[in-house]
């Protein structure tokens, strides 16, 4: 079992930036895959960007390229998303999520079904 808590949302003006945690104490995020996700108000949940166990691999939805980066902090123990230049289509509840795997790759298009562990989310708001 693992208990991921994500931090760091809030709210932001079109074209800012934030940095979303994924921090967990039972494990060492190190060793496994790493995604985040997120969901509007209506909407489905999508995944955002991931990170694959080992950091053999990474994805990232089109929307999101060139803007989110995922990172590891070992030290910290956490997963980091850096999003760059927000727009207010980016305004959702943010999650991150694990799968316990040894060995996991991101799948392509990052359903949320390949993830079995969630974090509470964390809100991101972008005004125009």
């Amino acid at each position: 079992q693992v208990h991921l808590v994500e931090s760091g949302g809030g709210l932001v003006q079109s074209g800012g930036s934030l940095r979303l945690s994924c921090a967990a104490s039972e494990v060492s995020l190190d060793h496994y895959a790493i995604g985040w996700f997120r969901q509007a108000p209506g909407k489905e949940r999508e995944g955002v960007s991931c990170i694959s166990s080992g950091d053999r691999s990474s994805y990232s939805a089109e929307s999101v390229k060139g803007r989110f980066t995922i990172s590891r902090d070992s030290a910290k123990n956490a997963v980091y998303l850096q999003m760059n230049s927000l727009k207010p289509e980016d305004t959702a509840v943010y999650y991150c999520a694990t799968d316990l795997l040894p060995v996991s790759d991101c799948m392509h298009n990052l359903p949320p079904t390949q993830f079995e562990y969630w974090g509470q989310g964390t809100l991101v708001t972008v005004s125009e």
